[in-house]
């Protein structure tokens, strides 16, 4: 989930954010004995022992804090928060221990999640991120995990975008599914967040009409579901390592959409997917209905100018229809 910036400048560097962003330090409060409960639980879990422990800020997001952990030997990756967001941590493990089963693309593996004094924790696998990397495998890769192929759209479990609230109850139609569960509980939310007006009722009015602009019946892949620019690396060997997923089984041109909604991956990364899945000809009229979800989701999260593109969004769509 990007970091709020220029909603009108949605292709600036994701590095370039992250390199201004404000950790949250009351999240990394802890006492040694709270962190001796997380090294021995991370003990028990990988019947190695581990600690004493350091902890090292390592910043990089606006929802979670964020360190390292090292007793010199192992390192592992920590996310803290408020007690009341373990369920959140608990569906990323589940969401990352679903792309890591599909074997198409590596995820850092989950260790451990819990509540410690008044803080919920979930430890991950540490992987050393390098600099630049190979995009035509993470197009491989990414088509690769498309491939995987649920039953119904959904998943096992609700889980969050960003901090915000994703519903992923089990649907055979894949127009009701966006329609209800993605843009539709997305207006619900700007509904809540501001007092009704032209977003709110123009988007009533393009949850009517939208199935005309899907005309599109996928199968349900699994996706990521929050893949941007920031939550795609390559580690030391230059290989992809994808994380900070919002999971579900989904049209995997919705994931596609979201890689080009802040900037892209590169024509290696597409030409390589499309070499292995080609999308049909109907995805660049699709594509702007399944990022505004996204945009939608930035507004209810952080306001401010996202709402104006939400509803210039919207107002084009409606225009191709004749409304």
């Amino acid at each position: 989930m990007p970091i709020p910036g220029k909603a009108e400048s949605p292709r600036a560097s994701f590095r370039a954010i992250f390199a201004n962003a404000v950790c949250p330090q009351e999240y990394i409060d802890l006492a040694v004995t709270d962190w001796k409960d997380i090294t021995t639980r991370i003990s028990e879990l990988t019947a190695q022992p581990f600690g004493p422990a350091r902890a090292r800020n390592i910043g990089g997001g606006c929802i979670n804090a964020t360190l390292e952990l090292s007793d010199g030997k192992r390192r592992y990756f920590v996310k803290l928060n408020k007690a009341s967001r373990l369920e959140m941590f608990q569906a990323e493990a589940d969401g990352l221990a679903e792309l890591a089963a599909a074997g198409s693309i590596r995820t850092p593996l989950p260790i451990c999640s819990g509540i410690v004094g008044d803080q919920a924790y979930l430890v991950l696998e540490f992987i050393e991120l390098g600099g630049g990397g190979d995009g035509a495998a993470a197009g491989r890769q990414l088509a690769s995990l498309h491939q995987t192929r649920g039953e119904t759209f959904g998943w096992k479990r609700d889980n969050t975008i960003g901090s915000t609230p994703q519903p992923n109850g089990h649907c055979a139609d894949w127009i009701e599914f966006w329609r209800e569960q993605r843009l539709g509980f997305q207006l619900q939310l700007a509904s809540k967040n501001g007092p009704p007006g032209r977003l709110q009722q123009r988007g009533a009015r393009l949850l009517e009409l939208f199935p005309a602009l899907i005309d599109h019946n996928p199968e349900p892949s699994l996706i990521h579901g929050d893949l941007w620019g920031g939550n795609l690396s390559y580690d030391r060997q230059g290989q992809p390592v994808i994380y900070d997923p919002a999971t579900y089984y989904g049209d995997r041109e919705a994931e596609l959409a979201m890689t080009e909604l802040f900037g892209g991956f590169g024509n290696a990364f597409y030409g390589a997917y499309q070499e292995i899945w080609p999308l049909n000809a109907g995805y660049v009229s699709r594509k702007p209905l399944y990022n505004l979800y996204h945009v939608l989701n930035h507004f209810n999260m952080f306001g401010g100018g996202y709402g104006g593109q939400a509803l210039t969004m919207i107002d084009r769509l409606l225009a191709e229809l004749g409304h």
